[in-house]
């Protein structure tokens, strides 16, 4: 199976998923335990030896960019197969995106980062791992201050290894001469610099490309217009966006974006774990009000030791204490989904852990309910449809927070913690605050650049690209 999923992805632009999990890039085991998670779908594994057919078909076919889900496609084969065989059903279900009617890729389009922090650099490495057949996107530059001598060397080092997430999967060479990262044969450009405006990325052969800026020290139009320069033709922010930029979440509001605009944010790490199971469990139920607490992994506006700090409590010692912040998650919810009209308040305890926090939603609905119906419910709005890339499910029973380091999804229902009273309902969302975030953050370029591909099968609700039409005329 990896050798037809790495072909289909490099030379077609064409990504495999199983029940809305990429299986580009991994490994057997990973790919095993994938299968097996469609036992929460069908109450049975899927095997290898059910879908492989249909990989092996998708190989054969004269495919357009897109995606296309397996484990749908094994499922409806059970359904509406008809006695027909596997090539000539999968035939006809892709047929939208087969021979004549083959969507052109998109790309490539140019990627930089501003910044090279903690999501900066994962970012980089999920961009990298998306680079397949170069028709997608591309990081050319990453822009920087310098740091002093070995610059270069220091900041390869810190791409290489991480303490939280582990081994760069590649390799990693360093081109002092040419100020250059060779990262699995991708050439980034290291730009030092502590000015936007003295900048002309056509300079560096760099053209119409997104601009991410992963440093918040601009927040508002008037601070991150400077970043459009000479090859740079958008802005995005990784934090809450202020005056009147768009914050987008990925799966609730990026399909309204008005996609010429130039400047937008991608939120918080917060705002994105609790938007999405918001608004799922507002479509279903209504709510009346809510309360948000996080419980947030520290971060590198802590002090490792008491020292000044211009917030009040945050100057105190991240690693010895429980630390009472505010969130602005709560009243950037209004941003994300203005037809929301419940109040949501929130605060925030930062914990001795470096990474994956939890959101504990506290939420009055506007009418009785059961636990069962609630987790069947947000199990199902997990698996398909158009929050399945952003919203995770667990029933396990023995999770803790490390189990969620890596995680791509923007929060994760934890089954076992949920509350249910009549029309009380408290969730438990777990989510990995740097990389399920930056998965987010590269959902928002793919989709305002035009490279996040329709979905199939397709099923009956909004869950794929291709029932978008401003997005499939892209």
């Amino acid at each position: 199976m990896i050798p037809i999923i790495g072909k289909l992805y490099r030379e077609k632009g064409v990504t495999i998923l199983l029940h809305s999990r990429s299986l580009v890039n991994k490994s057997v085991i990973s790919i095993l335990r994938t299968h097996r998670f469609a036992r929460q779908i069908e109450g049975e594994e899927l095997s290898i030896e059910e879908t492989l057919p249909f990989l092996e078909v998708l190989g054969e076919l004269d495919l357009g960019a897109c995606k296309i889900d397996l484990g749908r496609l094994a499922m409806a084969y059970r359904a509406e197969g008809g006695g027909r065989s596997v090539a000539e059903f999968t035939a006809a279900v892709l047929a939208e995106v087969t021979d004549g009617n083959k969507a052109e890729a998109q790309g490539p389009r140019d990627v930089v980062l501003y910044g090279f922090g903690r999501i900066g650099r994962l970012v980089a490495r999920l961009l990298i791992e998306k680079t397949g057949s170069g028709n997608g996107l591309n990081l050319r530059a990453v822009v920087v201050r310098k740091g002093g001598e070995g610059d270069l060397a220091k900041r390869a080092s810190l791409l290489r290894r991480d303490s939280v997430h582990g081994q760069f999967n590649g390799t990693i060479k360093v081109d002092a001469k040419n100020d250059a990262i060779i990262a699995n044969g991708n050439v980034i450009r290291f730009i030092y610099s502590d000015d936007p405006t003295t900048i002309d990325y056509t300079a560096h052969g760099i053209d119409e490309a997104i601009l991410i800026d992963n440093t918040g020290r601009w927040r508002d139009r008037q601070g991150l217009a400077q970043h459009l320069r000479p090859g740079i033709a958008k802005v995005l922010l990784t934090a809450p966006g202020k005056g009147d930029v768009p914050n987008i979440v990925h799966g609730v509001n990026h399909r309204g974006l008005d996609l010429s605009e130039r400047v937008v944010s991608c939120a918080s790490c917060t705002t994105n774990a609790i938007v999405p199971p918001l608004k799922a469990m507002d479509d279903e139920f209504g709510i009346v009000r809510g309360h948000v607490e996080t419980v947030h992994s520290f971060t590198n506006d802590q002090n490792l030791l008491d020292n000044f700090h211009k917030a009040d409590r945050r100057g105190r010692s991240a690693p010895f204490n429980l630390v009472l912040t505010e969130t602005g998650a709560a009243s950037a919810v209004a941003k994300a989904m203005p037809d929301f009209k419940a109040k949501i308040t929130g605060n925030s305890i930062r914990v001795p852990t470096p990474d994956v926090s939890v959101a504990i939603l506290n939420l009055q609905l506007q009418r009785e309910t059961t636990r069962e119906e609630v987790l069947e419910y947000l199990r199902r709005v997990s698996l398909s449809g158009p929050l399945s890339r952003n919203l995770d499910y667990t029933a396990a029973t023995d999770v803790v927070s490390s189990d969620f380091i890596g995680s791509r999804a923007a929060s994760i229902v934890d089954a076992n913690a949920t509350i249910i009273d009549g029309d009380t309902a408290i969730l438990y969302l777990w989510y990995d605050n740097e990389f399920g975030y930056s998965c987010q953050v590269v959902r928002t370029v793919q989709y305002i650049s035009g490279i996040e591909y329709p979905t199939y099968p397709r099923t009956g609700g909004h869950d794929s690209a291709a029932e978008i039409p401003e997005l499939v005329a892209q």
